[in-house]
């Protein structure tokens, strides 16, 4: 039986239990994060820079507390870092339907294909960290790639 602690991390490690979805959790917590991309968008980019570290940080300790509860490395239910890897990923670009559908289909490919260094940090850092960074790396090539895009066709 778990206790109201372990109930909350789950709920928040799991993006509101959308990470028990029977197919593609990680893609339903990538689509989740948008709300939270919109309202990061709506911050000064200083503020919203703290904020996501702040939101990284925690995350990989509910990710840590998780991973523990559910007895096994990286469980995917745990969607909380698909949600901090958007975040990343749309971090002080525009949200607008461009960004947003560009950004999310570069994060899923990046967090899927998991070109280097992003397999390497998989299967390499381990506990909440573990499961944190390859999607903020993932998100952070994503937003690379879309600033790239700006510049190219501006």
């Amino acid at each position: 039986m778990l206790n109201f602690r372990q109930k909350a991390i789950i709920f928040l490690a799991t993006g509101g239990l959308i990470g028990f979805s029977p197919i593609a959790p990680g893609t339903f917590g990538s689509l989740a994060a948008l709300s939270l991309c919109l309202l990061i968008s709506s911050m000064p980019i200083s503020v919203a820079a703290a904020f996501v570290a702040a939101l990284l940080l925690f995350s990989a300790w509910i990710a840590q507390c998780a991973q523990k509860i559910f007895g096994r490395k990286d469980p995917p239910e745990v969607v909380v870092d698909e949600i901090c890897g958007m975040a990343v990923t749309m971090l002080a670009l525009p949200f607008t339907p461009v960004f947003v559908v560009g950004g999310f289909a570069l994060f899923r490919g990046f967090d899927i294909l998991k070109p280097f260094p992003i397999r390497w940090i998989d299967e390499h850092v381990p506990g909440g960290l573990g499961i944190l960074l390859d999607d903020i790396v993932a998100g952070i090539f994503a937003n690379a790639l879309m600033r790239m895009g700006m510049v190219m066709f501006r």
